[in-house]
């Protein structure tokens, strides 16, 4: 049976904590950018309403002014 190196057992468990940080930071990023992708798709859908109303007023305006 090999013997236990406490060096290396050391250094997996500094190895592993850095890792358990690393990927709690990564974690609260993907967080970051779910959010700012959550809020970006609600722009995206009210600019899409403005321009759909405005283009619609115009059609409209358009529309009432050639058909005479």
């Amino acid at each position: 049976m090999p013997e236990i190196d406490p060096v290396k057992i050391g250094v997996m468990w500094q190895k592993m904590e850095t890792m358990e940080r690393e990927v709690s930071e990564l974690r609260d990023d993907v967080k970051t950018l779910l959010e700012l992708a959550n809020k970006s798709k609600g722009g995206l859908w009210a600019g899409m309403a403005i321009v759909s109303a405005i283009s619609s007023f115009v059609g409209f305006i358009i529309h009432y002014f050639t058909s005479k």
